[in-house]
């Protein structure tokens, strides 16, 4: 049995959970390496300080 999909999160230390442009970078490098690997990713969550904040990059039209 393999893996057909995935979701990504991660934190920023800094309690801001907006995507830096390398995060947006790296998730679609994500993206292209999946397609090839013929998974789907389903999201990248960046969250934030723990308030419950987050951030989600399928949310903003980031993830295809």
């Amino acid at each position: 049995m393999g893996v057909a999909s995935v979701r990504l999160a991660h934190n920023h230390p800094s309690g801001d959970p907006t995507p830096s442009r390398e995060d947006i970078r790296l998730t679609r490098a994500l993206c292209e390496a999946a397609r090839l690997l013929d998974l789907r990713i389903h999201d990248h969550v960046i969250l934030g300080d723990g308030s419950g904040r987050y951030v989600s990059l399928a949310e903003m039209g980031l993830i295809s």
